[in-house]
């Protein structure tokens, strides 16, 4: 009975002694924190990262003082080349000789940008100018002035082959036309009649190329092309003027003797009554004061360079402005007094124009210039 006894007292501790492992568990082992890196090892690292921004910015540096003298070179440059260029007048051209003033300038089959190029002229190479075309509703960067031309030599012309007499190669119809290219949807350039003789070069299907009669033509800008002034007659010479007649002596009379002064001063008798005493004079009034007047600013002349755009708004004060190449902003709306200045003809064109730049009536802040000058730039 006893051993009984104390096996359940054994037991009853054990199992306490059990709960309160399972209720209380150890402790967890403190963590040890990696001790802080001393600050000498960090400054290598510094000096490394900052050792490329400082060689980065001395090449920036570097550029920019390369940059700075060829800037001034290019500005020098452009300066030079604008004093150098010659002024350039573009006038209405007239039927007659002309020459051109570009290289490389396209020939076209009709008065517009958009038209086939027929051929190519170089600079100085004379031309014959038919008559002078202007076009009012041209796009706002292409030319209003075109020149009808007679076909240069060495373009060639196409006709439909069936209109063509084989036999004696001539001409069928009443009337063919000729065309910048072989098909109907290339500009007419020209007009052939019945029994007019042809000369063929080479066939492409229903099409004959053939050399350009004297009476084909083609188009170009206006502005590409310079005629010289007519000359003036020579003046007539005045006729001779007349012999001067021969001047006659003449006889000039002795002049009449003079009698000498007295030598004895006249007496004069001493007045017997008082000079009568004379009123004084009235003050005279000052002057009136003139009126100020404010003399208006002096004309703000300038020089501005850019291109000729045309403009469709009816508000614009101008139907012209000058653009700024670069970004296309608008620089000053271009107004002229001239009836004999045509701005059409510059349109699309580049120009320095020199003027007096003020403020539209209108609108305060629109700038417009009287124009003064216009130089072409090539």
């Amino acid at each position: 009975m006893k051993n009984k006894c104390w096996l359940i007292l054994g037991m009853m501790l054990s199992t306490s002694l059990l709960a309160q492992q399972a209720t209380n568990p150890p402790p967890t082992a403190p963590i040890e924190m990696p001790a802080a890196a001393p600050a000498a090892t960090i400054a290598p690292a510094t000096a490394k990262t900052n050792a490329p921004a400082a060689k980065v910015a001395k090449k920036k540096s570097a550029k920019k003082a390369e940059k700075a003298p060829q800037k001034k070179a290019v500005k020098k440059a452009a300066a030079k080349k604008k004093e150098a260029m010659p002024e350039l007048k573009t006038v209405p051209l007239v039927a007659g000789p002309a020459v051109v003033v570009a290289s490389n300038v396209n020939v076209r089959g009709q008065a517009r940008l958009k038209s086939e190029v027929v051929t190519r002229v170089t600079k100085d190479q004379a031309l014959t100018v038919l008559e002078e075309i202007v076009r009012n509703n041209s796009g706002p960067d292409e030319p209003s002035a075109w020149a009808k031309i007679v076909l240069p030599p060495g373009a060639h012309v196409w006709i439909n082959t069936s209109f063509i007499d084989s036999v004696n190669q001539t001409v069928k119809p009443k009337k063919l036309n000729l065309r910048s290219g072989a098909g109907e949807n290339y500009s007419v350039i020209g007009l052939l009649k019945r029994g007019d003789a042809v000369k063929p070069i080479t066939t492409k299907g229903d099409w004959t190329e053939i050399e350009a009669p004297t009476s084909a033509f083609a188009f170009v800008a206006a502005q590409y092309l310079k005629q010289g002034p007519a000359e003036a007659p020579a003046p007539t010479p005045p006729p001779p003027a007349p012999p001067e007649p021969t001047p006659m002596p003449t006889t000039v009379a002795a002049a009449p003797t003079v009698a000498p002064p007295p030598t004895e001063a006249p007496v004069v008798p001493a007045p017997t009554e008082p000079p009568a005493v004379m009123p004084a004079p009235a003050p005279t009034p000052p002057p009136a004061a003139e009126p100020e007047v404010t003399e208006p600013p002096p004309p703000r002349i300038v020089q501005r360079e850019g291109l000729v755009r045309g403009m469709t708004s009816i508000q614009a004060p101008s139907k012209f402005v000058l653009v700024s190449p670069e970004n296309g902003r608008d620089i000053d709306y271009l107004y002229t007094t001239s009836k004999e200045l045509d701005l059409r003809r510059y349109k699309g064109m580049r120009i320095i124009v020199t003027g007096e730049e003020a403020l539209d009536e209108r609108w305060g802040n629109t700038p417009i210039i009287t124009i003064q000058k216009i130089q072409v730039l090539e």
